[in-house]
């Protein structure tokens, strides 16, 4: 049966329904980064003397701090690719060795022994290799455009880095020189991409609608009308019991066969 396109309202949103959507009106070619590889980096590190290694990073500890008293959290974690060098491998078309080198930098926020928040910048400067990653030259070329000189397109290829981290760990401590320092153990992951720009032919079903209006803030609404409304919360929390006797009775082994009155529709 055919779905009538009218009662249709194209819009962004989940599809959850097969066979719910009519026809695209149209074909269209878009312009878009293509992820070509990816490949992920874990790491966890912590604070030590020396170059870095897969598990370590001296930049893990930071100067000496003013009168620490308490550690409260890390916040505000960017990636930045400082560089890469793509090494092509022989006999593996399109596929290169990859040397990146990016810095992780995020706030570590405490309070000081006269109560007052303080916070401490880190900036972790990595190096990892990619050993094989497939990484293809751009087929065209693509000219500047008047509008858009610094356009992506005249690269041959993007690489792209995605992170997301946490701090695993916080020491306040003495160093050796007897200066406050907090040492942090950092844990992340990096998805590394490899992105061309690339012409795709998509369905479609027209221009995303104007939303509807007013934009308007919602009204405010007595606090204490919406307390009334809301369900009266849970007093103790959920208990972790394990069941007291077994799914059947081991000494009425009949009830534990299913359809144990039935001989598979057969009767003596």
């Amino acid at each position: 049966m055919s779905i009538n396109f009218n009662k249709f309202v194209p819009r962004p949103g989940l599809v959850n329904k097969q066979g719910h959507l009519p026809d695209p009106s149209e074909l269209v070619c878009v312009e878009v980064p293509k992820v070509f590889d990816q490949c992920l980096i874990k790491r966890c590190i912590s604070y030590c003397e020396g170059p870095d290694t897969d598990t370590t990073d001296y930049e893990l500890r930071s100067n000496p701090l003013d009168n620490p008293k308490i550690y409260i959290g890390c916040r505000d974690f960017k990636i930045t690719l400082t560089s890469i060098e793509k090494i092509p491998l022989s006999c593996e078309n399109g596929y290169k060795k990859l040397i990146i080198n990016y810095t992780i930098s995020f706030y570590a926020d405490y309070i000081d022994c006269n109560a007052v928040n303080r916070c401490e910048l880190f900036e972790i400067n990595r190096q990892d290799v990619i050993g094989k990653f497939y990484c293809p030259n751009s087929l065209s070329k693509v000219t500047d455009t008047l509008t858009s000189k610094n356009s992506k397109n005249n690269d041959e290829n993007i690489i792209k880095l995605e992170m997301v981290a946490d701090a695993l760990q916080a020491v306040l401590h003495e160093d050796e020189n007897k200066c406050k320092v907090l040492d942090i153990t950092l844990g992340y992951y990096i998805i590394v991409k490899c992105e061309l720009i690339v012409q795709l032919l998509m369905p479609a079903y027209d221009y995303c609608p104007v939303p509807k209006e007013p934009c308007e803030p919602e009204p405010e609404e007595n606090i204490c009308d919406k307390f009334n409304r809301e369900p009266v919360p849970k007093f103790y929390p959920d208990q972790n019991l394990t069941p007291l006797f077994p799914d059947c009775d081991p000494d009425c082994e009949d009830d534990c066969r299913p359809n144990s009155t039935e001989n598979n529709g057969h009767t003596n």
